[in-house]
């Protein structure tokens, strides 16, 4: 399938990306892979905390910098956030795990997934995070079908609201 670009916009503050997130997660559904793709300081754990506000959560929210993944269990669908930073080789992926994460009762948000090329199950979406002079600009891309249908969603629900 070729990809389907849908939302792309500027976000001039934290404020705006937390917000952005919180009305992504009600587009949601189980079994979505969403890759995050941004320099150091983009925002891809900014974009998370607010998603997983937007889903209920209301425990701390942290980096896995160094713990590699978080999960957050929630009613409708656990929530692994991987950090692949600190990877030096693809095969780090296999030999941690990680494959057992990826299911359809779960949605996966990978930061670097570049670090596991070749190894890591296909994003159904990738959102691209960009710094700006002020804030961040953002594109949200669908490769799948299953992307296509969560970004009408959030295109719908974001048009609803206005």
């Amino acid at each position: 399938m070729d990809s389907y670009d849908t939302s792309q916009s500027h976000l001039p503050d934290e404020a705006a990306t937390l917000a952005l997130a919180g009305r992504f997660a009600r587009a949601l559904s189980p079994g979505l892979v969403i890759h995050l793709h941004g320099d150091l300081g983009a925002g891809k754990t900014t974009f998370t905390r607010g998603l997983l506000a937007g889903l209920g959560w209301h425990g701390k929210v942290k980096s896995p910098t160094y713990t590699l993944v978080e999960s957050y269990p929630l009613a409708p669908f656990t929530l692994h956030h991987f950090d692949l930073y600190r990877f030096a080789d693809p095969e780090e992926w296999e030999e941690a795990g990680f494959r057992e994460y990826f299911g359809q009762e779960t949605v996966c948000l990978v930061e670097w997934p570049d670090k596991a090329q070749g190894l890591l199950p296909p994003a159904d979406l990738i959102l691209a995070l960009e710094v700006a002079e002020q804030g961040r600009h953002y594109r949200f891309t669908a490769l799948t079908e299953a992307g296509k249908t969560c970004l009408t969603r959030h295109s719908t629900q974001t048009a609803a609201d206005c």
